[in-house]
């Protein structure tokens, strides 16, 4: 069967990454990209750092029109894809226009998860571009600004927010920021990050309710009333799998995909936030929300949709910039079931954290200010060998010399 026409379904960093992919494989055929946004895609890690802060759109967006013009692709905005056709792969559009296709990428991402329905000017779900644009529309010095939710994007939120003067509290159901990935002893050293900046963290602290009140919110909790001009939430989102589920697609937490990201739909392919990928390296299927994630992803998806055999089965690897420091994690592991290997302590300027499988191999990592040591971890990970643990926790021998032992 010949491929002719590629439809991608998302106007993020998958679609484009795919995009790329694609032409730089040699794919000569139609690319038709479907943004249900009315802007050409963009990137969405900047819109809670250096998006917030400067609201300088050079470097934001992924695909110029000068190159896509040049590469005979053609970018549908503002337009959302309602199904996918089980019988010749075409996709249907909701203005009613239907896309021939005979490899299709749904790179939909996903939605904030809402707080007790509540809608306002002032409450916002940062999420698109136009969302960070409201946010920072309001952040001025003095602002009191309320965020709920301490994962990455809250707590970066925070420390854009800090930077531009505002008064800065983040409320956190669980016992520690990061808890879900770092776990408690390590979410407990990010939590001492957000206080030493002078960010007021409230822990297991349950928002009962979120209303305007003219120019304020009111956040209720049992512990009283907390007044903000300003709430955004942060606590995580829901996977767009609409088009999937109209199609017949299988759907479980995510559009589930197998190594090569395909869907159980023939020709159909999913990438990114909305991909629940059955990874090789840890055996199971996983979805995750990180931009290395959906870019690997992506990348191997345009592969595979034009004949080239690619299986995504690199580490899970995402970071965070908060307050002047770059925290990293890679690995896939239950933090909290094992005990971390510190190399250096918990407030150094720069420090990690290793986590070791039964069988003494590297299973996940993270660091404070340690990039090199990430890059090392990453693929003493891919490499699935025993490491010494002595080497991990002593700060003077350099990671590298286990990479030469393998």
């Amino acid at each position: 069967m010949s491929i002719d026409n590629i439809v991608l379904i998302g106007g993020g960093q998958a679609s484009a990454v795919a995009t790329r992919t694609l032409r730089r494989r040699g794919y000569e055929g139609v690319i038709v990209l479907v943004c249900e946004e009315p802007v050409r895609p963009y990137q969405r890690p900047p819109l809670s750092k250096e998006y917030l802060t400067q609201g300088d759109e050079s470097g934001l967006f992924l695909l110029p029109q000068d190159w896509t013009d040049a590469q005979r692709i053609e970018v549908r905005t503002g337009v959302r894809a309602s199904k996918i056709s089980a019988a010749d792969g075409s996709v249907l559009l909701e203005d009613g226009t239907t896309l021939p296709a005979d490899r299709v990428l749904i790179a939909t991402g996903g939605t904030p998860r809402r707080l007790h329905d509540a809608e306002g000017d002032r409450i916002v779900y940062l999420r698109t571009k136009s969302d960070a644009d409201a946010v920072r529309s309001r952040l001025v010095p003095g602002t009191r600004l309320v965020v709920v939710g301490a994962g990455f994007v809250g707590a970066e939120i925070a420390s854009s927010a800090l930077a531009l003067g505002a008064e800065v509290t983040v409320l956190e159901a669980g016992a520690a920021p990061l808890q879900r990935v770092l776990g408690t002893r390590l979410g407990e050293a990010c939590a001492q990050m957000h206080r030493a900046a002078g960010v007021d963290l409230r822990l297991n602290f349950q928002v009962t309710g979120l209303e305007e009140d003219g120019d304020e919110v009111v956040v209720s909790s049992p512990e009283g009333r907390l007044v903000a001009d300003l709430v955004v939430v942060g606590i995580g989102i829901v996977p767009n799998v609409d088009v999937a589920v109209s199609s017949g697609i299988s759907v479980d937490n995510g559009i589930v995909v197998d190594e090569h990201c395909r869907t159980s739909m023939p020709n159909v392919y999913a990438a990114g936030d909305v991909a629940n990928h059955f990874h090789p390296l840890y055996g199971e299927h996983i979805r995750v929300e990180h931009f290395d994630n959906a870019s690997k992803q992506a990348s191997a998806a345009a592969n595979n949709m034009i004949g080239r055999e690619t299986a995504y089965a690199d580490p899970h690897w995402f970071w965070s910039d908060q307050y002047g420091a770059n925290l990293q994690f890679v690995g896939h592991t239950d933090v909290d079931a094992v005990e971390p290997i510190l190399r250096g302590a918990p407030g150094d300027d720069t420090w990690g954290a290793f986590f070791l499988d039964e069988q003494q191999r590297l299973a996940a990592a993270f660091s404070v200010n340690g990039a090199e040591d990430i890059m090392v971890a990453r693929e003493l990970i891919a490499a699935q060998v025993p490491v010494d643990q002595h080497v991990l926790a002593d700060r003077t021998a350099p990671l590298m010399d286990l990479l030469e032992q393998m």
